[in-house]
């Protein structure tokens, strides 16, 4: 059988990580190792759970083991050591990265496209072997040359087992006899619940919200998001921002991994931690508010602008308001065609009558014919000219 493929140079042929997924070749980039760990041992460990006593410690346990591990992506892999949002100690760095191996979610990378659809930047980002050729403009000299990053990366296997099913399963079972329940729940659905949550960074945060400080690219911001990922739902101001260790900037922002960092470096364990002013904040906030604002100003009626507007001088002006087809008015210079307003004047007929052919800029914008903003808004989608002398 021919090979469909064989016609493809390999100048043409493109990674399936920049490509739509085809159904007919998906085996070909699939990494197997996270279908097991990601997909099929949460299968497993679903299918065992009804199956399995819960224990309140257990529980309590599988819960608080949950949060950390879940720390140890959005403050270790996330702010950490992919965007260098503030600087550990040594036995913090340790510490976040069994953690994190704990989790499978692979080494200390951050690769993945929002732009790939919500399936995919959710969690198949993990599913699919990532092209290792998007690593090439990405300068990661501080983590080839991070001891405890290449320590991981080289024992990872065997640290994510230890972390992630042997340890909560010992912890258990040695403290209270709960071995199946310290498996499947502290470890499997303990991982799963994990990284569900962290994901939604990935996918709900480039989602669901409001793109306050740049609208160019997808992430937004949210507070159910930042509930949901600990903290990472304000996502459009850390794309915007990238090394502020904090993604919910202002005091009040749902944001516990912020005040996590804050805490270890009042202890210590954290130093140099990065953040933008308010002003640059508010700069952006400002901007992006005005395109936004400029964008519903382009879908209203504002009249032709006036730089648009034919020429007329007075003369002509008057003879064309004698004109029984026109009702023509001068107000600041600019010519304004009431024919078909006259009738809705809320000032009545005559006074608009007695206008045409005049300048009625004073009576427009003087004492008590001071007219609204409506009025104004009205008034500009009536011009027709603009007087030469103007």
């Amino acid at each position: 059988m021919n090979n469909p493929d064989a016609t493809l140079s390999t100048s043409q042929a493109r990674h399936m990580a920049e490509l739509s997924v085809n159904w007919r070749y998906w085996y070909k980039n699939i990494h197997w190792w996270a279908i097991i760990v990601m997909i099929i041992v949460p299968i497993g460990g679903i299918y065992q759970s009804p199956q399995t006593p819960v224990h309140l410690k257990t529980a309590v346990f599988a819960i608080g083991f949950g949060f950390t591990s879940g720390f140890s992506i959005t403050a270790g892999y996330h702010r950490l050591w992919s965007h260098r949002s503030y600087r550990a100690t040594t036995p913090l760095r340790v510490l976040l990265a069994l953690l994190g191996a704990s989790t499978a979610q692979g080494t200390i990378r951050d690769p993945y496209s929002a732009r790939r659809g919500l399936w995919y930047s959710h969690m198949g980002w993990l599913v699919f072997r990532v092209d290792p050729s998007i690593y090439q403009d990405v300068d990661m000299a501080d983590l080839n040359t991070d001891p405890v990053v290449l320590w991981q990366h080289r024992y990872y296997g065997g640290i994510m087992l230890a972390t992630g099913f042997f340890f909560p399963t010992v912890v258990c079972g040695l403290g209270w006899s709960d071995w199946k329940g310290g498996f499947v729940f502290a470890g499997i659905m303990r991982m799963f619940a994990v990284n569900q949550i962290t994901f939604c960074v990935n996918s709900l945060a480039h989602w669901l919200g409001e793109q306050t400080f740049d609208d160019r690219n997808t992430p937004r911001d949210h507070v159910l998001t930042a509930i949901i990922t600990l903290g990472e739902g304000y996502h459009n101001y850390h794309h915007e921002f990238p090394t502020d260790y904090r993604n919910g900037a202002r005091w009040w922002q749902y944001d516990p991994t912020k005040w996590l960092i804050w805490l270890w470096a009042q202890m210590g364990l954290a130093y140099d931690l990065q953040r933008f002013s308010s002003q640059d904040a508010d700069k952006c906030r400002l901007q992006q508010a005005q395109k936004n604002l400029d964008e519903k100003k382009s879908h209203f009626d504002w009249g032709v602008l006036l730089e648009d507007l034919p020429l007329m001088t007075w003369d002509e002006y008057v003879r064309q308001a004698s004109d029984e087809k026109h009702a023509l008015v001068v107000i600041a210079g600019v010519v304004h065609d009431v024919s078909r307003f006259i009738a809705k004047h809320p000032g009545g007929r005559r006074m608009l009558e007695d206008a045409i052919g005049k300048d009625a800029t004073t009576m427009f914008t003087r004492g008590v014919h001071l007219h609204s903003r409506l009025a104004h808004n009205r008034l500009a989608a009536l011009r027709v000219g603009i007087l030469q002398e103007s």
